[in-house]
């Protein structure tokens, strides 16, 4: 097969991070998480991913991060006769194929260029659909067959939104899939302030927008927004399989609470 170039802009070039740490992680003697189709892809695109300049703690953090949000959608399915779930800003994400299942309905979303470039690595079939739409432009939600409620996941999006943008978006996901649950992550405000020094980000010219330090603000909102768990990486499962190093890191993380807070992930229902 003829490799893709990428032609990406801005916050779009940066679904290629999440898609190299699940790549590079397969490829460890005890992976985090196995993902053969994100080493297909990575295989696929004619793309130097050195150029990313991901650091190791990057990598492993968002293995820690796609696993989390899979047992989200994983525990969802087997619990649910006729499951929706919608995954926003899909990017190349092969969740479908880790977490689907092949039941129910699945949606990806993302950015039209990106949907353009996902159909040379996925098909749709009859139950998986991929929408090329901002998430911003809530006309998408027009596609969605049924009214819910739905496992919604946003995985490395909301933080480059602005405040009102996701206010906004949770207002129309409640309005029209109400009782869904939404799990994303999330950075606190000092983090989403620091991160476009990030060399992944600078990279790329996306911009960090949106932090929150008290997710249960979010209740404030008007949106009916209920928080079910912050989890914080320092609790993974799989800190014992890593390096002395990176061991010793997570352990500090755990001991200071804007560290630990930093960066986590947020299950909401709406």
């Amino acid at each position: 097969m003829e490799k893709q170039k990428i032609r990406l802009t801005q916050e779009k070039e940066t679904l290629l991070v999440p898609l190299y740490s699940k790549a590079v992680e397969s490829q460890r003697a005890h992976p985090i998480i196995t993902d053969p189709k994100a080493e297909e892809i990575l295989n696929g695109i004619d793309y130097d991913f050195r150029e990313l300049h991901v650091p190791k703690q990057t990598l492993i953090t968002l293995a820690m991060r796609a696993k989390k949000l899979d047992s989200y959608v994983c525990d969802y399915i087997n619990n649910t006769e006729n499951p929706l779930v919608i995954h926003l800003g899909a990017g190349l994400d092969s969740r479908v194929l880790r977490a689907g299942q092949g039941k129910g309905e699945w949606y990806d979303l993302d950015y039209p260029d990106v949907i353009e470039l996902r159909k040379f690595f996925y098909d749709e079939t009859d139950h998986y659909h991929m929408i090329p739409s901002s998430v911003t432009d809530r006309t998408w939600l027009d596609q969605i067959k049924g009214n819910g409620p739905a496992c919604i996941i946003a995985e490395g999006l909301l933080m480059y939104l602005k405040e009102n943008e996701v206010r906004q978006l949770l207002v129309d996901l409640q309005e029209r899939l109400p009782s869904s649950e939404i799990s994303f992550d999330a950075y606190s405000v000092l983090t989403a302030r620091s991160a476009n020094n990030h060399p992944s980000i600078k990279k790329t010219g996306a911009h960090i927008y949106w932090g929150i330090d008290n997710p249960e603000q979010m209740a404030t909102w008007g949106t009916g927004v209920k928080l079910l768990e912050e989890w914080y990486f320092t609790e993974s499962e799989d800190i014992p399989k890593l390096g002395f190093r990176d061991r010793l890191l997570f352990r500090m993380m755990g001991i200071f609470k804007a560290a630990k807070k930093a960066h986590r992930i947020l299950r909401c229902r709406l």
